[in-house]
């Protein structure tokens, strides 16, 4: 089977996580939204199970904030800053394909209160940088 390169979406209007292929939207008011990138989810292929920790959890940079299962493999999703789990996405958990087919919409992952957003906001990168880091990997992606 030929490879597939990646074709997508990478909005302008999040920070990145290319260690974990996460992003992190500020919604003002000391909150944000965490999911997976599109290319991540390319990366680890048709997420078919996603489970969150529960509200209220403590999670700290790089650490699990959930799981998503694959065809072939279970992964934790990394944090790509530290927060306070205010909501899980239960409309994710109940049907994954939300995360496949829409990972900046109704696909995200969580409802966070980042707790050192002044000093991690710093090693996210804006879109930009994610499609150069994109093009390292993945020379023919194309992005919509």
């Amino acid at each position: 089977m030929a490879h597939q390169p990646f074709s997508g979406s990478i909005p302008d209007d999040r920070l990145y996580c290319p260690a974990h292929d996460m992003w992190v939207q500020d919604l003002g008011g000391g909150e944000a939204l965490v999911g997976a990138t599109g290319f991540g989810i390319f990366l680890a292929g048709e997420i078919i199970a996603f489970t969150s920790k529960p509200n209220g959890a403590q999670i700290e940079i790089g650490r699990g904030m959930g799981t998503v299962e694959c065809r072939k493999t279970v992964l934790a999703v990394h944090a790509p800053v530290s927060f306070v789990l205010l909501e899980g996405n239960e409309a994710a958990e109940e049907r994954p394909r939300r995360i496949n087919d829409d990972p900046y919409g109704a696909g995200w992952m969580a409802r966070v209160r980042p707790t050192r957003w002044a000093d991690e906001k710093a090693a996210l990168v804006d879109a930009a940088a994610y499609r150069a880091h994109i093009m390292k990997i993945e020379p023919e992606a194309r992005f919509d």
